[in-house]
């Protein structure tokens, strides 16, 4: 498939609920399948919302904090499990192909720790990929672990080759340089939102790479808060003084955009509206651009660098010599 529709979703989440999330990704999915998207990209941590309370609620021991990060893990994504069943079935039913920012957590191996994770889902509902962000930046490392090589994913699905990094792993040379290799031809650029130097490294990203860039930014207000959020007065931390006049505090102003292999914007980015924004992508254009720079190719000198990606997965622990279920008396452990 050399030309289709990408949609970049700038539309908020049922904020910190994850079923409501999930069903109402299941509506934008066919909504933009509606409008001929054959790809649909969300946001950072869409599913169920960007922490945003961090930057107003970061204090040792706080007993608010600690009771927010409970809500958020009983609604994070485990994967496979109930929710990725869904996003998988809406992508199938819609015919496109998906990546969606989660909370994910991991019940097998680190039952505590959430990761910033996208998934790659298929327009036949399978997984394809899934992708942890590898280094949390600032604040958010009181929300989510590190992850590993395994991560560094290119999928293959129907509209190409199909990669993907979050927010400041567009300033990792090296996180971006093993998609690269991987003859990355269309890159979803999950941001919490997307600013003026967000939209510097999206169009840098699709130079160097030779290839699409999509990137979905957030829209969140404080009206799409719960009542109930346990820390209101955090968020002040993140409103946006350029909001729009939606009668709400904008906390995400969005930003979304999509740039073409040599740098050009081709659509948006559009800010401070909930909208789903699309784009038409030609993948010949892709191998007009490698005449001048193929980063992985003729523009490197493998003679004077070695890069080496270990995509190991990093687990806790490893089990030998018996079960991992039983414990030393036969307990469960």
């Amino acid at each position: 498939m050399n030309a289709f529709t990408a949609a970049a979703v700038q539309i908020a989440p049922v904020y910190l609920d994850r079923d409501a999330s999930v069903e109402k990704a299941a509506e934008i999915i066919g909504e933009a399948a509606a409008n001929g998207a054959t790809l649909v990209a969300f946001p950072e941590s869409w599913l169920p919302g960007y922490p945003a309370w961090i930057y107003g609620r970061a204090g040792w021991e706080d007993g608010v904090s600690k009771d927010i990060f409970a809500r958020l893990h009983r609604n994070a994504v485990e994967v496979p499990g109930p929710a990725t069943d869904r996003l998988c079935q809406a992508a199938r039913q819609a015919k496109t192909n998906v990546v969606m920012g989660l909370h994910e957590v991991d019940h097998e191996f680190t039952h505590g720790t959430l990761y910033n994770s996208q998934l790659f889902i298929s327009d036949q509902g399978e997984i394809a990929g899934l992708h942890r962000k590898l280094m949390p930046t600032h604040a958010e490392r009181i929300i989510w672990g590190q992850g590993d090589g395994s991560g560094l994913v290119v999928a293959g699905m129907s509209v190409g080759r199909v990669g993907g990094l979050i927010c400041w792993e567009h300033w990792m040379p090296l996180a971006r340089y093993a998609l690269h290799a991987q003859g990355e031809q269309v890159h979803v650029a999950a941001w919490p939102d997307a600013p003026e130097i967000e939209q510097v490294a999206n169009r840098s990203y699709a130079f160097e790479g030779r290839c699409y860039v999509v990137c979905a930014a957030s829209w969140l207000t404080t009206s799409d808060v719960p009542g109930d959020f346990e820390a209101p007065e955090a968020l002040s931390a993140s409103i946006n003084p350029a909001g729009g006049d939606q009668g709400a505090a904008v906390l995400m102003p969005g930003g979304s955009s999509i740039v073409a292999p040599d740098g050009e914007i081709i659509a948006g980015p559009v800010y401070n509206k909930e909208t789903i924004l699309y784009g038409e992508i030609d993948l010949s254009r892709i191998p007009r651009e490698y005449q001048a720079m193929d980063t992985a190719g003729h523009y490197n000198r493998p003679d004077i660098f070695d890069v080496r990606v270990d995509r190991s997965p990093r687990r806790p622990l490893t089990w030998t010599g018996g079960s991992a279920a039983a414990g030393p008396a036969g307990a469960e452990g």
